[in-house]
């Protein structure tokens, strides 16, 4: 059966099955216990961006996958040497590396798909930098 990752959510356990979860602000609603054990395997999520991300995150227990579905942003890593910016616009994918932190500027509203591991993800807020 057809589903929409922005609605739905599919959790892929380390054991190799995969899980429909409730999406959007259903699965920011779940009790604790839920995110833990979803925090041990892999979420494949969609989101929809109209305004630059809030806040950089890091991921420090896996690489993320994020694919660009429509629209246009900017990706910006955080490496010791700057800031690295990847262009993406229509299409396209990016592999995060675990550990890097990152946010995004985006330049028109944009759907994007994501494959992340949430065990231990951070949270920074950009208007402390």
């Amino acid at each position: 059966m057809p589903l929409n990752p922005q609605d739905t959510y599919v959790h892929l356990a380390e054991n190799g099955a995969a899980t429909k979860m409730p999406g959007g602000d259903a699965f920011w609603s779940l009790p604790e216990s839920e995110f833990e054990r979803v925090a041990q395997g892999w979420l494949v999520s969609e989101f929809t961006f109209t305004e630059d991300w809030p806040n950089w995150e890091m991921h420090p227990h896996g690489d993320e996958f994020v694919y660009l579905l429509s629209g246009a942003l900017e990706l910006l890593l955080e490496q010791p040497d700057g800031v690295q910016r990847i262009a993406l616009n229509g299409a396209g994918a990016v592999v995060i590396p675990r550990g890097v932190w990152h946010t995004a500027k985006v330049l028109a509203p944009s759907r994007m798909l994501h494959i992340t591991r949430g065990e231990g993800t951070q949270h920074r807020d950009i208007a402390h930098d």
